[in-house]
């Protein structure tokens, strides 16, 4: 799906063992520092300092998602990481991370 290889927002793919499978162009440019494409084919646990580290180790075991933001060098993103699943079986773990505003509407739907 070129959509998601071309996107603005960072998608990174790891099988159920952490094993990196895939990383878009934005994931691949957003981790360069640490070895962009040479991820891939890598542990995701290896990449991730203490407690981080645990957290995932046990989102990976137990097939649960996090999502939450962070702000770096004064950009504020979005990460959210949830197992994905085909024909109902468990895979691994998909990232997403995206660029938001400082400050955005939250509209509330009936």
């Amino acid at each position: 799906m070129n959509w998601i290889k071309e996107s603005d927002f960072s998608v990174t793919l790891c099988d159920k063992n952490g094993i990196i499978s895939y990383m878009n162009d934005k994931a691949i440019k957003t981790f360069e520092n640490d070895g962009g494409k040479k991820l891939i084919g890598t542990n995701v646990l290896d990449c991730h300092p203490e407690p981080s580290k645990t957290q995932l180790a046990n989102m990976l075991k137990n097939e649960t998602k996090n999502v939450y933001t962070i702000q770096k060098n004064g950009i504020k993103k979005l990460i959210y990481q949830a197992p994905y699943y085909e024909n109902n079986e468990y895979k691994g773990f998909v990232e997403i991370s995206m660029e938001i505003p400082e400050v955005m509407e939250n509209f509330v739907r009936g």
